[in-house]
């Protein structure tokens, strides 16, 4: 497997069932059949910095907000010098705090360079839960562990710039310079997803 989608999501089957007058979920992910896939020698050292991080696969919201609880996880606001977040209905607005940083100066050195202009960042943090569901809308999608699972990737839209959904060459270029700079002083990995006309952005634990 070549690519890497920006989207990473597993089968999914929802079963409901009574134990003793209680309803219980069984996961919509078959956990040993995630882990059994194998990432692409491009897409291995996205999971190995994602796990860096102290951060275990993250499975359902009650993973994340025990992350949330404790400090680890930080908010991503919806706009902030040099980006947005366009509305998240298969990921979470929450990262390390690396990651934020990252993400926020990546942005910051982006407007500086296209005097104001904004990129559109268009996921972020998803569980496993989250991509069962992405899976319902999109069946071509990985079938493994994604490093979204780990709160320290996210995605930025290469067609839409300062919230225009326009393919648009000159800021092509100029999100690229700047990744290929973060890239190069070890900051993070980049992969570009042509399928889903966006680059998958893995902070890394520098």
């Amino acid at each position: 497997m070549r690519k890497f989608l920006c989207v990473a999501f597993v089968p999914f089957m929802y079963s409901f069932y009574y134990s003793q007058g209680t309803k219980k979920t069984v996961p919509c992910y078959d956990l040993s059949s995630v882990l059994k896939v194998e990432p692409t020698a491009l897409y291995k050292s996205h999971l190995d910095a994602s796990k860096s991080f102290g951060v275990k696969l993250l499975t359902d919201s009650k993973t994340v907000q025990k992350y949330i609880n404790s400090g680890k996880f930080h908010k991503i606001k919806k706009s902030g010098k040099g980006y947005r977040v366009q509305k998240l209905d298969y990921s979470r607005a929450y990262m390390v705090s690396k990651a934020k940083a990252t993400l926020e100066k990546m942005a910051s050195r982006f407007s500086k360079e296209t005097k104001g202009r904004t990129f559109t960042v268009s996921s972020i943090t998803r569980t496993l839960e989250d991509q069962c569901r992405l899976r319902r809308v999109n069946s071509n999608a990985s079938m493994g562990i994604s490093s979204h699972n780990y709160g320290n990737s996210f995605d930025i839209s290469y067609i839409r710039f300062n919230d225009v959904l326009k393919y648009n060459p000159k800021m092509e270029v100029a999100l690229e310079k700047v990744l290929k700079y973060y890239a190069t002083a070890g900051r993070i990995y980049y992969i570009k997803e042509r399928q889903q006309s966006c680059y998958h952005i893995t902070v890394r634990n520098y």
